[in-house]
């Protein structure tokens, strides 16, 4: 039985009204955008008691929770190293609360721990991550994370005496990182929060074992606050290039190259390149991912010495296909496409001829693991709805290839069935839409469903497996992902259908797939959620709001929801080019159009909805989330909650400790169920018990020719 929660907590109105282009707009509650007064803290502490008082009583939560940790509680490996013979993975057993860091001498070695978080005063609060591995593999330069916070602090270990240096970077924001080719010192990229000067504007150099007062500056962009620095280092670590984002309207990159061995100042070799512009450095030569006079991506050479685009040279051309991302491994480069909507991977020697093709697991997502590895081997891994995540490596001069470690879920993957499915949308586009879902699902018109989508910022969203969607295919529910505009699904073309003045394209778009579900009897709007998170929370407070006779049930994660204001904190300004910007005349109108937090009207009888987000979130800022539940708390003519699930700790990152990322995901799962009438008792549970089974990778595949 759906629970029914009495009024929520009352937000006073405070109106502020600004006049944009002529236009008066009022914000209500523009008070709960200061995030550290006394006043929001109370009102964080409010929306806390009232959400938790709802999805505390929800029966079955002990059931689901257990399940959760089921699906949770896996030994994971991630971002492996090969330095010499040595090789540096984060590991997180299946019962460790965060990651910890790893050694292994040699591939079958035993694995070595030497950081782990939990031996901190914070313990599990506080996470770690490897940033750098020095030439001679003596010196682990690593991340500290508080929550789920960007910023970090960097610490350098002495590998073989487990020794702390001093020669740590206090917590702030890591533009770059990466040790010299003698191992003595390190170069770096690093604004220190609360500091005067921008260092993220500015690359280092410090000698290990002297003061950081004595470092060496390398390299500044310029003044201005629109200038981001970035870098990367050539294989011999000789040469660094320098990679200066300028972000004022459209996003532009200059790269600037210098030989750390010589005296002489670095100098530009590319300017006003647009994103995505990748390079990998291979001695003065370049080897660099484009976008320009290709939508859907090539792979150039470039000569530091004759660096005009005239005289760049392909390597990979542009294909049908478009590139996702590139390795280059000894004299071999390793691209990573997107074939409708699925990876491949090819291989290619430096002088562009092809030599072959990975052989996958299947139909799903791959990611390249671009860290420093001294051999023949590639790392990559690979998802896909029916296969957990798993780790490879590739021997590219023998064509073999293992399973390095693999998530050992309990699920019964050969229960599931997959369907790829086109629908038009509103101006007739056809979208491609993945329906997941048990073999013995039948359509009846009554399926609870669940529908995500991201559409922003080029991002390819590509069949992976999560719990998330697990455990409610197992509890009978339809998985459908929609590939709308927004993305590069189908090269920058696809991406730029649905950005800044277009972007009603990606909500029309995922609006369409609702209507499909419920026109090709799969489902009715009192069976239908929908659940993104970051840019996709945008997308779900878009469609909640434009449509929300369509939904039951919103859930978003870390969302933007008020446009007008996104571009004032944090780095949003570095999205101008995505959104626009509400000050320009000729973007306001579009954002005024679709922003939620605008478009929310009282008397409306909104879905329910689940609000997530934290303190901790530097990207999507969690005032966002804070005002747009007070708003629609305010306006919604429905007895549907509207939820607001906060932790202090919780950031854009996932980073939460085991025991909160069980009780988080528990927290989603329910809501959605009780809201969709879905039984949680211990018989369903029984029942999804008895088919699990775990379908292991098989460990040795074959190349294709």
């Amino acid at each position: 039985m759906t629970l029914v929660l009495e009024s929520p907590p009352y937000t006073p109105v405070e109106p502020v009204t600004e006049v944009f282009h002529g236009v008066e707009v009022t914000d209500p509650y523009r008070w709960l955008e200061d995030q550290n007064s006394e006043r929001t803290r109370h009102w964080i502490k409010e929306q806390t008691d009232y959400a938790r008082s709802y999805l505390d009583a929800i029966l079955g939560r002990e059931e689901v929770r257990k399940r959760v940790a089921e699906l949770l509680t896996v030994e994971t490996i991630d971002t492996p190293y090969k330095i010499v013979d040595r090789y540096f993975l984060l590991k997180r057993g299946a019962r460790q609360s965060q990651p910890v860091i790893c050694m292994r001498e040699g591939p079958s070695g035993q694995d070595q721990v030497l950081v782990d978080p939990a031996t901190r005063i914070d313990g599990s609060q506080t996470s770690v991550r490897i940033i750098s591995i020095s030439p001679d593999s003596k010196f682990l330069a690593y991340g500290v994370r508080k929550g789920g916070e960007d910023y970090q602090a960097v610490e350098i270990l002495e590998v073989d005496s487990l020794r702390m240096l001093p020669d740590r970077l206090a917590r702030g924001f890591l533009g770059g990182f990466a040790f010299a080719a003698d191992s003595k010192s390190y170069y770096y990229i690093h604004e220190v929060t609360g500091s005067q000067r921008p260092h993220y504007r500015a690359a280092y150099q410090h000698l290990i074992g002297s003061d950081q007062k004595e470092d060496r500056e390398l390299f500044f962009a310029g003044e201005g606050s629109h200038l981001r620095l970035g870098m990367r280092v050539s294989e011999d670590r000789r040469y660094i290039g320098y990679l200066v984002f300028r972000s004022r309207k459209k996003i532009a990159i200059d790269l600037y190259l210098q030989d750390v061995f010589g005296s002489s100042p670095a100098h530009l070799v590319a300017k006003g390149m647009e994103e995505p512009f990748y390079p990998f450095f291979r001695g003065k030569e370049l080897i660099a991912l484009t976008q320009w006079q290709a939508p859907n991506r090539r792979i150039v050479a470039i000569d530091s010495d004759l660096p005009e685009r005239d005289n760049w040279r392909d390597v990979v051309p542009e294909t049908g296909d478009p590139i996702k991302e590139f390795v280059v491994r000894g004299d071999r480069i390793f691209v990573n496409y997107t074939e409708n909507i699925s990876a491949r991977i090819d291989i290619y020697k430096l002088s562009g001829r092809k030599v072959g093709t990975i052989p996958l697991p299947g139909k799903g997502t791959a990611r390249l693991i671009t860290n420093p590895v001294d051999s023949d081997e590639l790392f990559y891994t690979f998802t896909s709805f029916v296969h957990p995540d798993s780790l490879f490596s590739y021997h590219f001069e023998t064509r073999k290839q293992i399973v390095w470690s693999q998530k050992k879920v309990a699920f019964d993957y050969s229960s599931i069935r997959v369907a790829q499915i086109w629908y038009s949308s509103k101006d007739g586009t056809h979208v491609p839409m993945f329906l997941v879902g048990r073999h013995d699902l039948k359509k009846t018109g009554y399926i609870p469903t669940i529908l995500t989508g991201y559409g922003g910022f080029g991002k390819s969203v590509t069949p992976q497996f999560s719990p998330f969607a697990a455990f409610l295919v197992e509890r009978g529910f339809l998985f459908a992902v929609a590939n709308i505009r927004g993305g590069s699904e189908f090269g920058e073309q696809w991406h730029v259908e649905a950005k800044r003045h277009k972007r009603q394209n990606a909500f029309d778009d995922f609006i369409a797939a609702a209507e499909w579900l419920i026109l090709n009897g799969y489902t009715v709007p009192e069976k239908l959620a929908i659940a993104g998170g970051s840019n996709g929370g945008l997308l779900v407070g878009a469609a909640l709001t434009q449509r929300p006779d369509l939904f039951r049930v919103a859930v978003s994660l870390g969302p933007l929801m008020d446009m007008l204001g996104y571009h004032r904190f944090n780095f949003a300004d570095l999205w101008l080019d995505e959104f626009g910007s509400p000050e320009n005349l000729e973007d306001f109108p579009y954002l005024l159009a679709y922003s939620p937090y605008q478009r929310v009207q009282p008397g409306i009888e909104y879905p329910a909805v689940l609000l997530i987000t934290g303190d901790s979130d530097t990207r999507c800022n969690p005032m966002h989330a804070r005002k747009m539940a007070a708003r629609l708390q305010a306006a919604t003519a429905s007895d549907r909650p509207i939820l607001l699930d906060y932790k202090a700790l919780r950031g854009h990152t996932p980073a939460l400790p085991l025991n909160l990322r069980i009780e988080a995901l528990t927290d989603r799962l329910i809501f959605l169920c009780d809201q969709l009438g879905v039984s949680l008792d211990r018989s369903s549970f029984d029942r999804a018990r008895a088919t699990r089974r775990i379908d292991p990778c098989r460990s040795h595949l074959k190349e294709k020719e």
